[in-house]
């Protein structure tokens, strides 16, 4: 039988993809060359903005995620004990006031088991080995654990298979971007003598950068660069560092009075910054890193992944559904999404950048700078935003209304804000527009034309005398004035089939 949707790579991103796809009844099917989801911690971080979204696919799911993670509510610059820069989760513009610190490997037991909801779980030591687009669809080829191979259809296919992506390879798109060319080391470690509540602390020192990342208990992820390389970078390319190793780092870098046991995990690696230009090719789309891969600092990589599945999976499911036509929603995910994965990396580099200066004078002055401008309360606040990834929208969208009333509630891209005691938007077992208006006069046949794509009721209006459209990922898509009810008809209308 033919699948609605192939997706290659059960990580994190291909895992939401997944479940997105099943709760709006798509079929699906999930495969991974791997034996077994990770057992490493790899990333650790969830932020605000991808609670927010996983809370949409059950009731209260991110709070399963929340309770087997460690919450936190600070991120510092320090060189050696001075404080140089703070960010304050508390400041952020969400419910979820602070970061949650899980490792991989939980996020992934977690996102599986949602996905058994729908009695769906990953094809394991199953391979993605060829792909060829067809005119309703994609003829693929798999390689099982046995040796056999399988080919099969699918209507759509997803490469979320990682920064070495056998979708990306096959479609011909080239990975912009560098490697940097230095060690890095990275442990997952019990440490004691560190002070303070559980933060994560970012230490700039002549000799490079150290960062701790609070994970349970005394355990912490720790990423320090090694120096730069004349040969062969990243892992395989020298030993994994001991833990005197790490104790050195610790000792040099850090504020002191820290001390390295037991380690769970300790690699190398090497960062690359990288990124597709378009996400979209025919009826095969890239996600996560198999479409962009990032410097750690931030340590957003997964996150903006996963936020790629909530941007494509509605859009999708939509079409898939035949409730809309193709475009503009699906040219609209790479048209979103590329310009948030370039600031990303615009961003991850210059940090990267900035906690590697060398010289004395020069870090001094950097110490000082920084310290200037992230003393000034409206800088915090925006770095907590920005950290978090609430401020992330679609200004440029190409599903943003033309007819912008700024005046009127939030402009068209940006998110809107979700209200407690409200179920979020996109909740459900259908994507949804929501309405947020005063119902006076709405016209009853315009609920009727729209009903596969409109919430039935109305919400109440995001600010006085406003008309706001928002999408089912939570964006809006169209601000005006109250009662503006031909806005709404024509703006839903584009997306309708047209008749043949």
């Amino acid at each position: 039988m033919k699948t609605d949707v192939l997706i290659a790579g059960a990580g994190p991103v291909g895992l939401t993809m997944a479940s997105e796809l099943s709760r709006y009844g798509l079929s699906v099917r999930l495969v991974d060359k791997n034996t077994q989801r990770t057992d490493k911690s790899k990333a650790i971080v969830l932020w605000a903005r991808t609670l927010e979204l996983i809370n949409r696919m059950s009731p209260n799911c991110a709070d399963r995620f929340i309770e087997t993670g460690l919450k936190t509510e600070s991120v510092n610059i320090l060189s050696g004990s001075e404080h140089i820069g703070h960010a304050d989760m508390k400041e952020v513009d969400s419910k979820y006031k602070f970061v949650v610190m899980i490792p991989q490997s939980d996020t992934e037991r977690l996102l599986e088991e949602h996905l058994a909801t729908f009695n769906i779980k990953a094809e394991r030591q199953t391979e993605l080995t060829d792909f060829k687009e067809t005119s309703d669809g994609v003829t693929y080829v798999l390689k099982h654990a046995d040796g056999s191979e399988e080919t099969a259809e699918a209507s759509w296919l997803i490469g979320a298979d990682g920064a070495h992506s056998i979708v990306r390879h096959k479609l011909n798109k080239e990975f912009h971007g560098s490697t940097l060319l230095s060690d890095w080391m990275l442990a997952d470690i019990y440490l004691t003598g560190v002070q303070g509540t559980p933060a994560i602390n970012i230490y700039w020192h002549a000799d490079g950068i150290l960062a701790l990342f609070p994970l349970q208990g005394t355990r912490h992820r720790i990423i320090a660069n090694v120096g730069e390389s004349s040969g062969p970078i990243g892992e395989g390319n020298r030993p994994a560092p001991t833990v005197e190793d790490i104790q050195r780092v610790l000792d040099t870098r850090g504020p002191g009075g820290i001390k390295a046991e037991d380690s769970v995990w300790r690699s190398n690696f090497s960062i690359n910054e990288r990124k597709v230009d378009d996400y979209r090719s025919g009826r095969v789309f890239v996600a996560g890193d198999a479409a962009h891969v990032h410097s750690p600092a931030g340590g957003q990589g997964m996150n903006t992944g996963m936020q790629d599945a909530f941007n494509l999976t509605w859009k999708l499911a939509l079409v898939s559904r035949g409730i809309c036509q193709p475009e503009p929603l699906l040219s609209s995910y790479s048209a979103e999404r590329s310009p948030v994965a370039k600031v990303l990396l615009e961003f991850t580099g210059r940090a990267t950048e900035a906690a590697l200066l060398r010289g004395g004078v020069k870090q001094s002055i950097r110490n000082h700078v920084a310290s200037l401008v992230l003393g000034f309360a409206p800088v915090t606040h925006t770095m907590a935003n920005l950290l978090s990834e609430i401020s992330i929208g679609y200004s440029d969208s190409p599903l943003n209304a033309h007819t912008q009333h700024p005046r009127h509630g939030v402009k068209p891209g940006k998110r809107a804000l979700i209200r407690e005691n409200e179920p979020p938007v996109g909740f459900g077992d259908a994507p949804r527009f929501a309405l947020f208006a005063e119902s006076n006069n709405l016209p009853s046949a315009l609920l009727l034309k729209y009903s596969a794509l409109l919430e039935a009721t109305p919400r109440a209006p995001l600010s006085p005398d406003s008309l706001s459209l928002v999408r089912p990922d939570g964006y809006v898509a169209l601000a005006t004035k109250s009662g503006d009810w031909n806005a709404v008809d024509a703006y839903l209308n584009q997306f309708l089939p047209k008749a043949s």
